[in-house]
C-alpha cells in the first residue's frame, strides 16, 4: 500500500486549506484512511476516519464542525478540508490507512491499541495568528 500526500502550506487564522491522500496498493476494494497529526513536542493525535464502504466519517472532538473528509472514487483520493483553522492545529498531518474502520475509530478516538502499517510522507500544516 502506498499513500502520497499533497496540499499544507501555511495559512491565518480562520483560514482553509485541504490534504489529498491518494491510495495505490490495496487487496481489498474496501478500505480506511485515518488522518492523524503531530505537533513538534507533542504526541501524534488522532483527527478523522473515512471509511469507503459506506462513507463512514469520524470526527476528533477537536476538529469537528471544522474539518471534512470526503473522497473521489475515481482517483483513489481521499481529502481532508480544513476551514476555520486555528493555530493550534498547527500540526504535520499524515493519512494512514488502519486496518478497519474500527481501528481507525480507535486510533482518532484515543484508545489506541493498533498498529498501523501504512503512512504518508506527511504534510506541514501552519497557521499563522
Amino acid at each position: 500500500v502506498q499513500l502520497v500526500e499533497s496540499g499544507g502550506g501555511v495559512v491565518q487564522t480562520g483560514g482553509s486549506l485541504r490534504l489529498s491522500c491518494t491510495a495505490s496498493g490495496f487487496t481489498s476494494k474496501d478500505y480506511t484512511i485515518g488522518w492523524f497529526r503531530q505537533a513538534p513536542g507533542e504526541e501524534r493525535q488522532g483527527v478523522a476516519c473515512f471509511g469507503n464502504r459506506d462513507d463512514s466519517v469520524y470526527y476528533a472532538d477537536s476538529v469537528k464542525g471544522r474539518f471534512t473528509v470526503a473522497s473521489d472514487v475515481a482517483k483513489n483520493t481521499v481529502y481532508l478540508q480544513m476551514n476555520r483553522l486555528k493555530v493550534e492545529d498547527t500540526a504535520v498531518y499524515y493519512c494512514a490507512a488502519p486496518v478497519s474502520f474500527f481501528a481507525c475509530f480507535d486510533l482518532v478516538s484515543g484508545r489506541g491499541g493498533w498498529q498501523v502499517r501504512h503512512w504518508g510522507q506527511g504534510a506541514q500544516v501552519t497557521v499563522s495568528s
